[in-house]
Protein backbone atom coordinates (compact mmCIF):
# COMPACT_ATOMS: atom_id res chain seq x y z
CA UNK A 1 0.00 0.00 0.00
CA UNK A 2 2.74 2.13 0.91
CA UNK A 3 4.65 2.41 -1.97
CA UNK A 4 1.78 2.74 -4.58
CA UNK A 5 0.75 5.82 -2.96
CA UNK A 6 3.91 7.69 -2.82
CA UNK A 7 4.03 10.67 -4.90
CA UNK A 8 6.56 11.83 -6.62
CA UNK A 9 6.02 15.59 -5.86
CA UNK A 10 5.80 14.53 -2.38
CA UNK A 11 10.00 14.53 -2.07
CA UNK A 12 9.87 18.41 -2.60
CA UNK A 13 6.95 19.21 -0.10
CA UNK A 14 8.79 20.06 2.97
CA UNK A 15 8.15 18.56 6.57
CA UNK A 16 4.45 17.62 7.10
CA UNK A 17 2.45 18.52 3.43
CA UNK A 18 1.26 15.79 1.49
CA UNK A 19 3.23 13.07 4.07
CA UNK A 20 0.64 12.44 5.83
CA UNK A 21 -1.94 9.30 4.82
CA UNK A 22 -5.08 9.08 5.61
CA UNK A 23 -6.36 5.27 5.55
CA UNK A 24 -9.69 3.79 5.69
CA UNK A 25 -9.01 1.71 8.92
CA UNK A 26 -11.36 -0.34 8.72
CA UNK A 27 -10.31 -2.14 5.50
CA UNK A 28 -6.69 -1.08 5.33
CA UNK A 29 -5.94 -2.96 2.05
CA UNK A 30 -9.08 -1.66 -0.22
CA UNK A 31 -9.61 1.59 1.57
CA UNK A 32 -9.58 4.73 -0.18
CA UNK A 33 -6.86 6.88 0.16
CA UNK A 34 -6.38 10.89 0.52
CA UNK A 35 -3.29 13.08 1.97
CA UNK A 36 -3.75 15.55 4.29
CA UNK A 37 -1.52 18.98 3.70
CA UNK A 38 -0.80 19.57 7.37
CA UNK A 39 1.36 22.51 5.99
CA UNK A 40 -0.29 23.93 3.33
CA UNK A 41 -3.62 23.59 3.94
CA UNK A 42 -5.78 26.78 3.14
CA UNK A 43 -9.10 27.03 4.25
CA UNK A 44 -12.18 26.55 1.17
CA UNK A 45 -15.03 28.66 0.59
CA UNK A 46 -17.65 26.48 2.92
CA UNK A 47 -14.37 26.17 5.67
CA UNK A 48 -13.47 29.59 6.17
CA UNK A 49 -16.59 30.46 8.77
CA UNK A 50 -15.44 27.87 11.15
CA UNK A 51 -11.68 27.92 10.73
CA UNK A 52 -11.86 31.34 11.38
CA UNK A 53 -13.36 30.77 14.36
CA UNK A 54 -11.01 28.38 15.26
CA UNK A 55 -7.97 30.42 14.17
CA UNK A 56 -9.24 32.81 16.51
CA UNK A 57 -8.77 30.72 19.65
CA UNK A 58 -5.22 29.02 17.95
CA UNK A 59 -3.62 32.07 18.15
CA UNK A 60 -3.67 31.97 21.87
CA UNK A 61 -2.16 29.20 22.33
CA UNK A 62 1.07 30.04 21.48
CA UNK A 63 1.27 32.55 24.19
CA UNK A 64 -0.80 30.24 26.52
CA UNK A 65 2.23 27.76 26.29
CA UNK A 66 4.43 30.40 26.77
CA UNK A 67 3.40 31.46 30.09
CA UNK A 68 2.92 27.97 31.20
CA UNK A 69 6.33 27.18 30.37
CA UNK A 70 7.78 30.37 32.58
CA UNK A 71 5.44 29.96 35.49
CA UNK A 72 7.90 29.43 38.21
CA UNK A 73 5.37 29.82 41.03
CA UNK A 74 5.62 31.96 44.69
CA UNK A 75 6.64 28.86 47.04
CA UNK A 76 9.30 30.73 48.47
CA UNK A 77 6.82 33.37 49.67
CA UNK A 78 4.42 30.88 50.60
CA UNK A 79 6.83 28.88 52.55
CA UNK A 80 7.96 32.28 54.98
CA UNK A 81 4.30 33.25 55.38
CA UNK A 82 3.63 29.97 56.25
CA UNK A 83 6.36 29.57 58.79
CA UNK A 84 5.72 33.23 59.94
CA UNK A 85 2.22 33.30 60.63
CA UNK A 86 2.65 36.60 62.74
CA UNK A 87 4.39 38.68 60.63
CA UNK A 88 1.92 40.75 58.33
CA UNK A 89 4.68 41.73 56.32
CA UNK A 90 5.68 38.27 55.24
CA UNK A 91 1.98 37.42 54.77
CA UNK A 92 1.39 40.75 52.55
CA UNK A 93 4.81 39.70 50.43
CA UNK A 94 2.88 36.14 49.71
CA UNK A 95 -0.55 37.66 48.72
CA UNK A 96 0.88 39.92 46.59
CA UNK A 97 3.56 36.96 44.79
CA UNK A 98 0.07 34.81 44.52
CA UNK A 99 -2.88 36.78 42.76
CA UNK A 100 -0.85 37.71 39.51
CA UNK A 101 -0.08 33.98 39.11
CA UNK A 102 -3.69 33.37 40.00
CA UNK A 103 -5.17 35.55 37.71
CA UNK A 104 -2.97 33.54 35.22
CA UNK A 105 -4.55 30.35 36.19
CA UNK A 106 -7.54 31.90 35.60
CA UNK A 107 -6.81 32.93 31.71
CA UNK A 108 -5.84 29.32 31.24
CA UNK A 109 -8.67 27.80 32.60
CA UNK A 110 -10.65 30.82 30.56
CA UNK A 111 -8.86 29.39 27.52
CA UNK A 112 -9.64 25.99 27.81
CA UNK A 113 -13.89 27.16 27.92
CA UNK A 114 -12.74 28.98 24.32
CA UNK A 115 -11.08 25.66 23.09
CA UNK A 116 -13.74 23.31 23.88
CA UNK A 117 -16.27 25.64 21.89
CA UNK A 118 -13.81 25.26 18.78
CA UNK A 119 -13.35 21.98 19.24
CA UNK A 120 -17.15 21.36 19.36
CA UNK A 121 -17.44 23.56 15.76
CA UNK A 122 -14.58 21.23 14.39
CA UNK A 123 -16.58 18.21 14.67
CA UNK A 124 -19.44 19.60 14.08
CA UNK A 125 -17.81 20.19 11.02
CA UNK A 126 -15.63 16.69 10.07
CA UNK A 127 -18.97 15.06 11.28
CA UNK A 128 -21.92 16.52 9.67
CA UNK A 129 -24.13 14.69 6.98
CA UNK A 130 -24.30 14.10 4.23
CA UNK A 131 -20.23 12.85 4.00
CA UNK A 132 -18.69 10.09 5.76
CA UNK A 133 -15.61 11.03 7.90
CA UNK A 134 -13.55 10.03 4.85
CA UNK A 135 -14.62 12.18 2.83
CA UNK A 136 -14.66 15.07 5.12
CA UNK A 137 -11.20 14.80 6.02
CA UNK A 138 -10.45 14.78 2.45
CA UNK A 139 -12.43 18.20 1.57
CA UNK A 140 -11.68 19.83 4.11
CA UNK A 141 -8.38 19.69 4.65
CA UNK A 142 -7.42 23.25 6.86
CA UNK A 143 -10.15 22.09 9.63
CA UNK A 144 -8.14 18.69 10.25
CA UNK A 145 -5.02 20.40 10.15
CA UNK A 146 -6.84 22.99 12.87
CA UNK A 147 -7.99 20.00 14.40
CA UNK A 148 -5.04 18.15 15.29
CA UNK A 149 -3.32 21.39 16.25
CA UNK A 150 -5.62 21.59 19.01
CA UNK A 151 -4.94 17.91 20.13
CA UNK A 152 -1.40 19.02 19.99
CA UNK A 153 -1.63 22.00 22.17
CA UNK A 154 -3.95 20.16 24.72
CA UNK A 155 -0.56 17.55 24.74
CA UNK A 156 1.61 19.97 25.28
CA UNK A 157 -0.37 21.69 27.83
CA UNK A 158 -1.15 18.94 30.18
CA UNK A 159 3.06 17.70 30.17
CA UNK A 160 4.14 21.43 31.25
CA UNK A 161 1.12 21.39 34.19
CA UNK A 162 1.96 18.00 35.41
CA UNK A 163 5.25 18.03 36.04
CA UNK A 164 4.56 21.69 37.43
CA UNK A 165 3.62 21.49 41.52
CA UNK A 166 3.74 25.32 41.72
CA UNK A 167 0.46 25.47 40.22
CA UNK A 168 -1.53 23.47 42.60
CA UNK A 169 0.36 25.19 45.66
CA UNK A 170 -0.18 28.81 44.46
CA UNK A 171 -4.07 27.72 43.92
CA UNK A 172 -4.32 26.19 47.22
CA UNK A 173 -2.32 29.12 49.20
CA UNK A 174 -4.55 31.44 47.19
CA UNK A 175 -8.10 29.63 48.24
CA UNK A 176 -7.00 29.23 52.24
CA UNK A 177 -6.39 32.60 52.34
CA UNK A 178 -9.49 33.63 50.87
CA UNK A 179 -11.84 31.22 53.05
CA UNK A 180 -9.86 32.54 56.09
CA UNK A 181 -10.34 36.27 55.11
CA UNK A 182 -13.66 35.40 54.77
CA UNK A 183 -14.38 33.80 58.10
CA UNK A 184 -12.98 37.15 59.31
CA UNK A 185 -15.13 39.21 57.11
CA UNK A 186 -12.27 40.76 54.80
CA UNK A 187 -12.62 41.01 51.54
CA UNK A 188 -9.21 41.21 49.37
CA UNK A 189 -9.70 42.93 45.92
CA UNK A 190 -8.77 40.07 43.98
CA UNK A 191 -11.66 38.18 44.82
CA UNK A 192 -13.37 40.64 42.43
CA UNK A 193 -11.26 38.56 39.81
CA UNK A 194 -11.50 35.12 41.25
CA UNK A 195 -14.56 34.77 43.24
CA UNK A 196 -15.73 31.88 45.27
CA UNK A 197 -17.54 30.12 42.67
CA UNK A 198 -14.57 30.36 39.86
CA UNK A 199 -12.16 29.09 42.18
CA UNK A 200 -14.52 26.14 42.65
CA UNK A 201 -14.79 25.68 38.62
CA UNK A 202 -10.78 26.15 38.92
CA UNK A 203 -10.24 23.69 41.72
CA UNK A 204 -11.83 20.76 40.00
CA UNK A 205 -9.90 21.86 36.48
CA UNK A 206 -6.39 21.89 38.26
CA UNK A 207 -7.27 18.53 40.33
CA UNK A 208 -7.36 16.99 37.49
CA UNK A 209 -3.81 15.34 36.35
CA UNK A 210 -4.49 16.37 32.58
CA UNK A 211 -6.75 19.23 32.63
CA UNK A 212 -7.07 20.23 28.97
CA UNK A 213 -7.56 17.03 27.69
CA UNK A 214 -10.82 15.93 30.53
CA UNK A 215 -12.19 19.52 28.75
CA UNK A 216 -11.56 18.02 25.27
CA UNK A 217 -12.91 14.67 26.21
CA UNK A 218 -15.62 15.41 28.27
CA UNK A 219 -16.65 18.14 25.49
CA UNK A 220 -16.61 15.36 23.14
CA UNK A 221 -18.24 12.73 25.13
CA UNK A 222 -20.96 15.51 25.17
CA UNK A 223 -21.15 16.43 21.56
CA UNK A 224 -21.78 12.92 20.89
CA UNK A 225 -24.79 12.75 23.56
CA UNK A 226 -26.40 15.55 22.18
CA UNK A 227 -26.29 14.89 18.64
CA UNK A 228 -28.80 11.94 18.54
CA UNK A 229 -29.10 11.74 15.07
CA UNK A 230 -25.68 11.80 14.48
CA UNK A 231 -23.65 8.12 14.32
CA UNK A 232 -21.59 7.62 16.92
CA UNK A 233 -19.48 5.97 13.81
CA UNK A 234 -19.17 9.42 12.34
CA UNK A 235 -17.47 10.71 15.59
CA UNK A 236 -15.44 7.71 16.16
CA UNK A 237 -14.49 6.83 12.77
CA UNK A 238 -12.95 10.59 12.25
CA UNK A 239 -10.70 9.83 15.40
CA UNK A 240 -9.86 6.66 14.65
CA UNK A 241 -8.37 7.58 11.23
CA UNK A 242 -6.43 10.31 12.30
CA UNK A 243 -4.87 8.00 14.59
CA UNK A 244 -4.36 5.72 11.84
CA UNK A 245 -2.80 8.87 9.54
CA UNK A 246 -0.26 9.33 12.19
CA UNK A 247 0.76 6.18 13.15
CA UNK A 248 1.49 5.39 9.36
CA UNK A 249 3.81 8.28 9.20
CA UNK A 250 5.94 7.79 12.08
CA UNK A 251 6.34 4.64 11.80
CA UNK A 252 7.44 4.34 8.13
CA UNK A 253 10.78 5.18 7.22
CA UNK A 254 9.31 6.61 3.50
CA UNK A 255 7.75 9.47 5.54
CA UNK A 256 9.83 9.80 8.43
CA UNK A 257 12.35 10.00 6.73
CA UNK A 258 11.36 13.50 5.41
CA UNK A 259 11.20 15.30 8.69
CA UNK A 260 13.90 17.61 9.57
CA UNK A 261 13.24 18.57 13.19
CA UNK A 262 12.00 16.35 16.19
CA UNK A 263 8.68 18.72 16.37
CA UNK A 264 7.80 16.65 13.99
CA UNK A 265 7.51 13.55 15.51
CA UNK A 266 6.16 15.09 18.57
CA UNK A 267 3.43 16.90 16.61
CA UNK A 268 2.21 13.37 15.43
CA UNK A 269 2.64 11.50 18.80
CA UNK A 270 0.92 13.83 20.55
CA UNK A 271 -1.89 13.83 18.08
CA UNK A 272 -2.27 10.01 17.96
CA UNK A 273 -2.53 9.88 21.82
CA UNK A 274 -5.09 12.90 21.91
CA UNK A 275 -7.36 10.90 19.51
CA UNK A 276 -7.13 7.79 21.18
CA UNK A 277 -7.86 8.74 24.31
CA UNK A 278 -10.98 11.07 22.25
CA UNK A 279 -11.85 7.70 21.27
CA UNK A 280 -11.49 5.46 24.26
CA UNK A 281 -14.18 8.15 25.83
CA UNK A 282 -16.67 8.15 23.11
CA UNK A 283 -16.73 4.60 21.51
CA UNK A 284 -19.04 2.16 24.04
CA UNK A 285 -16.34 -0.55 24.33
CA UNK A 286 -13.36 1.98 23.71
CA UNK A 287 -9.91 2.15 21.76
CA UNK A 288 -8.19 -1.30 23.27
CA UNK A 289 -11.05 -3.57 22.30
CA UNK A 290 -10.13 -6.21 19.54
CA UNK A 291 -13.39 -4.41 17.53
CA UNK A 292 -11.42 -1.30 18.15
CA UNK A 293 -10.56 0.65 14.74
CA UNK A 294 -7.13 1.54 16.20
CA UNK A 295 -4.69 -0.29 16.02
CA UNK A 296 -3.59 0.10 19.48
CA UNK A 297 -0.58 -2.10 19.54
CA UNK A 298 1.19 -0.36 16.40
CA UNK A 299 0.65 2.65 18.22
CA UNK A 300 1.89 1.56 21.20
CA UNK A 301 4.99 0.06 19.54
CA UNK A 302 5.38 3.41 17.89
CA UNK A 303 5.73 5.66 20.81
CA UNK A 304 8.12 2.99 22.69
CA UNK A 305 10.64 3.34 19.76
CA UNK A 306 11.45 7.09 20.45
CA UNK A 307 13.21 8.33 23.27
CA UNK A 308 12.24 7.64 27.02
CA UNK A 309 11.99 11.35 27.85
CA UNK A 310 10.25 12.52 25.01
CA UNK A 311 7.23 10.03 25.11
CA UNK A 312 6.67 9.27 28.94
CA UNK A 313 3.86 11.87 29.50
CA UNK A 314 1.52 10.44 26.30
CA UNK A 315 2.14 6.95 27.63
CA UNK A 316 1.34 7.95 30.79
CA UNK A 317 -1.43 9.82 29.12
CA UNK A 318 -2.54 6.39 27.66
CA UNK A 319 -2.43 4.49 31.08
CA UNK A 320 -4.11 7.25 33.34
CA UNK A 321 -6.75 9.30 31.17
CA UNK A 322 -8.29 6.42 29.31
CA UNK A 323 -11.27 5.03 30.54
CA UNK A 324 -10.90 1.50 28.98
CA UNK A 325 -7.43 0.37 28.87
CA UNK A 326 -8.17 -1.72 32.25
CA UNK A 327 -11.43 -3.27 31.37
CA UNK A 328 -11.67 -6.87 30.93
CA UNK A 329 -12.00 -7.30 26.79
CA UNK A 330 -8.47 -5.42 26.62
CA UNK A 331 -6.13 -7.70 25.67
CA UNK A 332 -3.35 -8.78 28.38
CA UNK A 333 -0.26 -7.91 25.39
CA UNK A 334 -1.57 -4.35 25.30
CA UNK A 335 -1.74 -3.85 29.29
CA UNK A 336 1.90 -5.54 29.22
CA UNK A 337 3.05 -2.99 26.65
CA UNK A 338 1.70 0.05 29.25
CA UNK A 339 3.34 -1.15 32.01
Amino acid sequence: ILTSVLLPSLCSRGLMGNLLKVLACAELEHGPIVFLDFEHAQPTEAETAVWNQVSAVLEEAHGILAELQSYNGAGQEIREAIQNPGDLALQEKAWNAVCPLVAKLKRFYEFSLRLENALRSLLEALTSPPYAPMQHLEREQALAKQFAEILHFTLSFDELKMTNPAIQNDFSYYRRTISRNRLNNQQLEAENEVNNEMANRMSLFYAEATPMLKTLSNATTKFVSENKTLPIEDTTDCLSTMACVCRVMLETPEYRCRFTNTDTMLFCMRVMVGVIILYDHVHPVGAFAKTSKIDMKGCIKVLKEQPSNSVEGLLNALRYTTRHLNDDSTSKQIRALLQ
